[in-house]
C-alpha cells in the first residue's frame, strides 16, 4: 500500500505520544472511594460517589488557571510546582463556599507533546490533589501546532466539591464586630505574574542568575483545604475569602453582606520578602494592593470568642492573625494605615 502523504503525525499531532501520556496519568492517579476502586482515566467520563454522610448535599464547581506563571516555569525549565498551583487556585475557591473538594480535572494545551514536561506538570497536579484530599479523575491534553509557538502551553483546572446545605458559608452568617484574620500566603501564589514579568523585562533582570527570584517565583500556592474544612466542621468560621487576582480589596468585599464593611488595618499585615522586593523595585502601594496578595493568602471571618480555638488548627508558619473587623458601612471595604514594606 502506498504511504499516505497526509498523516496526523505529519501535521504535528502525535497520537502515540498522547496515549503514552494517558497511561502515565492512569498509573499515578487511581480513583478510590471506600473499598471500591475506579480508574476511568482515558475513558469518556469519570464516575464517583457523593459522600453519603453529608446531609442535603449541594454541588459546588470552580475553574481557574495559573496565568503567566507558566512563562516563569518555561524560563527556568521547571514544571513540578505549577500543577500544585493549578489545583490550589480552584480548591481554595471551593472552600469559600464551605465545600469539600471531591474531583479535579485538568486541561493542557500545548504546541507539541513533551512527555517529560507534561509528566512533571501532572505529578504536581497529583500532589495538589493529595494535599486537598480530592481525586484527579481525568482531563484533556490537546496538541495544537499552529496555535501555540514552539515550547508554549497553557493549563486550566476544574474542581467539583460538595457541601451540606446547613454548612454553606452564606453572607448572612457574617455579623457586626466579627474579626477578619489573615492566613499567610506562601508567596505570590499564582497572581500578578504579568506585572512581575513586565518589571523583570524593563529592569533587564535575568532570573536564571538570581537565586532569590528563582526560588520565590515558582513557590507553589498554599492549599488551605484541610485546615479550613476542619474549622467549618466545628462551626468556628462565619465566612472566608481566597485572596487571588485583585488582592485584598476585590476579594474580601465579595463575601461581605449589605450595610456592613470589612475594615482592614494594613499596619497589621505581615508581608514577606518577595513583596518587599517588588515594592522596592518600583511598584506603588496602590498597585501592590490591587494586584498581589501582599502576604495575605486567605481570610477568615470569625466571632471574636473563637479566636483562640481557630489558631490551634494551624502550624506556626501559617498561623492566622487579626487584620481587621466587620463594621457598619455601605462600601463593603475600608483600608486604614499602610503596610510596612521594610
Amino acid at each position: 500500500m502506498k504511504k499516505s502523504l497526509f498523516t496526523y503525525k505529519k501535521s504535528g499531532v502525535n497520537i502515540n505520544a498522547a496515549d503514552k501520556f494517558v497511561n502515565f496519568i492512569a498509573n499515578i492517579s487511581p480513583k478510590k472511594r471506600g473499598n471500591k476502586k475506579f480508574n476511568n482515566i482515558g475513558g469518556f467520563g469519570s464516575i464517583s460517589n457523593i459522600p453519603n454522610h453529608i446531609k442535603q448535599p449541594k454541588i459546588v464547581a470552580c475553574t481557574d488557571g495559573v496565568g503567566t506563571k507558566i512563562e516563569i516555569a518555561n524560563t527556568l525549565n521547571k514544571y513540578d510546582t505549577i500543577g500544585i498551583d493549578l489545583v490550589a487556585m480552584s480548591v481554595n475557591d471551593l472552600i469559600v463556599q464551605g465545600a469539600k473538594p471531591l474531583l479535579f480535572l485538568d486541561y493542557i494545551s500545548i504546541n507539541k507533546l513533551d512527555l517529560n514536561k507534561l509528566k512533571s506538570i501532572i505529578k504536581g497536579i497529583a500532589n495538589g490533589c493529595e494535599q486537598s484530599d480530592c481525586e484527579l479523575v481525568g482531563g484533556e491534553t490537546a496538541e495544537m501546532p499552529g496555535t501555540y509557538e514552539k515550547g508554549k502551553f497553557d493549563i486550566a483546572g476544574f474542581a467539583v466539591g460538595v457541601v451540606g446545605k446547613n454548612k454553606i458559608l452564606k453572607k448572612s452568617k457574617i455579623k457586626l464586630n466579627d474579626l477578619i484574620l489573615s492566613i499567610p500566603s506562601s508567596g505570590l501564589h499564582s497572581n500578578g505574574y504579568s506585572l512581575v514579568r513586565y518589571l523583570l523585562n524593563k529592569k533587564k533582570i535575568n532570573i536564571k542568575k538570581n537565586k532569590f527570584l528563582k526560588k520565590e517565583l515558582l513557590k507553589p500556592t498554599k492549599i488551605y483545604v484541610k485546615e479550613v474544612l476542619k474549622l467549618i466542621d466545628k462551626n468556628l468560621i462565619n465566612g472566608c475569602a481566597n485572596i487571588t487576582g485583585g488582592g485584598l480589596v476585590d476579594n474580601i468585599k465579595r463575601v461581605i453582606p449589605e450595610n456592613l464593611i470589612a475594615e482592614i488595618n494594613l499596619n497589621n499585615i505581615k508581608t514577606s520578602k518577595i513583596f518587599k522586593w517588588l515594592k522596592k523595585n518600583g511598584i506603588s502601594d496602590k498597585e501592590m494592593l490591587k494586584t498581589f496578595n501582599c502576604g495575605v493568602g486567605f481570610c477568615l471571618i470569625i466571632s471574636p470568642k473563637n479566636l483562640k480555638k481557630v489558631k490551634k488548627f494551624f502550624t506556626k508558619e501559617f498561623n492566622p492573625y487579626v487584620i481587621g473587623k466587620i463594621s457598619k458601612g455601605k462600601n463593603k471595604f475600608k483600608l486604614n494605615g499602610s503596610i510596612n514594606w521594610i
